[in-house]
């Protein structure tokens, strides 16, 4: 945890991944200008591997019993299921990443604009067998290029899962 801190650079705070009290999941604002923010100047398979290994680092930093997964539409470019994650965190990640590929938006803001609107998935015509718009999978984007890949965890509470991908996106963007 400390070389991530490091990397991070003495401006960055890398906060605990389990910040205590949190209730209120981000605003469609704050989500919104964190993927403004989240831009990559190029991603390939070793920014892939790099990205997991940073999110391996911190899952097992917090002890966190999760599943890491980085893929594009056709292809897995990268996966962990750290000890105490489950079966069904899988299937979570795979229907998390399928709903943040489909729309080009966080799985989280996608849940919160149609929670706040009072719609569902079902309405786009997506089945929650293989959809669901739960926070955990981030796009990856590519400056120039646009959404290329997702990374998502599962295993924690939504925000947590969100919260995790971001820090690690925010420390490989800083590297």
């Amino acid at each position: 945890m400390e070389k991530l801190k490091a990397q991070a650079g003495p401006q960055s705070q890398v906060a605990e991944l389990r910040p205590p009290g949190i209730t209120t999941p981000p605003s469609i604002a704050q989500l919104e200008a964190e993927a403004t923010r989240l831009v990559f100047p190029r991603f390939t398979e070793d920014t892939a591997l790099r990205l997991g290994l940073v999110l391996v680092e911190l899952a097992r930093a917090g002890k966190l019993p999760v599943v890491i997964n980085i893929r594009t539409t056709d292809r897995t470019l990268f996966h962990a299921s750290l000890p105490g994650s489950a079966p069904l965190n899988d299937l979570w990640a795979r229907r998390k990443s399928n709903t943040a590929l489909r729309f080009h938006e966080a799985s989280l803001l996608v849940g919160t604009c149609n929670r706040a609107k009072g719609e569902t998935l079902a309405k786009h015509g997506l089945s929650s067998e293989e959809h669901a718009d739960h926070g955990g999978a981030v796009p990856i984007r590519v400056k120039g290029a646009g959404v290329v890949a997702v990374a998502t965890v599962s295993g924690l509470p939504q925000i947590e899962d969100h919260q995790l991908v971001v820090r690690g996106m925010d420390l490989i963007l800083r590297s």
